[in-house]
């Protein structure tokens, strides 16, 4: 891929300004000289037993899987967390399609949504919310004890309607407010413009499956308007996505040699 970068742009030098990039892979199983812990599994069929039974209302058995699940996870770190079927569907609506909504990545942290980025030109970016912001409150709604799918769900909507943010902003005496408009939100992760004659620049805001491709188009129309000597990529406040569009564009610039790699305690 170095080669097909190479035959549309010539030399080019790479500045990276910046990047986090969280790669998560995780392989789980047990052992061959682990033992699974009946006792402790005993006291989960109990306490679900013991709800099924006695608990005010009736409860749907794969909720209260389902929370049990994302119980274990949330007490391991940040980064863990479980997507059934809906979520991970929104999940992949926000790297491949466009939805109505405010244009943020968002994650979780003591209980509030906390800002990762802003995605450029769109309405959270133009109302100039920021990265490391938490929200605190949606409209008149408390985030605190809603999972990030709840929050993800209340901030989409049909284009053309407000929704009030209540932001606590690092520096500030007292929460900000912000009364955004939802728009359709096409997520592009590539641009690109000539900075000076013969250098060009190109920002990746995130990850999507098709990111590798539109990174090449964009270095070969920077190299139709005019022969370029060097390349700025910009990864600034990228939060990160896809894994393939990630290594993708790391082969696009390197020659050999390996991209990434996972360490577990599967052998």
């Amino acid at each position: 891929m170095l080669n097909q970068l190479r035959k549309s742009t010539g030399f080019l030098t790479g500045i990276l300004l910046g990047l986090t990039l969280a790669i998560g892979h995780s392989v789980y199983a047990l052992k061959d000289d682990q033992q699974i812990p009946f006792e402790d599994l005993q006291a989960f069929t109990e306490v679900f037993a013991k709800i099924k039974s006695d608990y005010v209302e009736s409860v749907d058995d794969k909720k209260l899987v389902e929370d049990a699940i994302r119980g274990m996870l949330s007490g391991l770190d940040p980064h863990s967390s479980f997507l059934n079927t809906s979520e991970f569907g929104d999940l992949k609506i926000g790297t491949t399609g466009q939805f109505g909504g405010l244009g943020i990545e968002v994650g979780m942290e003591n209980g509030f949504v906390k800002v990762i980025s802003p995605i450029d030109d769109t309405p959270a970016s133009r109302a100039g919310i920021e990265a490391s912001d938490l929200i605190i409150k949606l409209d008149d709604k408390s985030v605190k004890g809603m999972t990030l799918s709840d929050a993800v769900k209340i901030m989409r909507g049909a284009p053309n309607t407000d929704i009030v943010l209540t932001v606590v902003r690092e520096g500030e005496s007292k929460p900000l407010i912000f009364t955004i408009t939802r728009e359709i939100i096409r997520v592009k992760s590539v641009k690109n413009r000539i900075l000076e004659p013969g250098f060009g620049y190109v920002r990746i805001t995130n990850f999507q499956s098709r990111t590798t491709a539109d990174l090449l188009k964009a270095v070969s129309d920077l190299q139709k308007e005019q022969p370029l000597e060097g390349l700025i990529l910009d990864l600034r406040n990228n939060p990160g996505g896809v894994l393939n569009g990630a290594v993708g564009v790391s082969d696009a610039f390197i020659d050999s040699g390996l991209i990434v790699y996972t360490e577990g305690r599967v052998n």
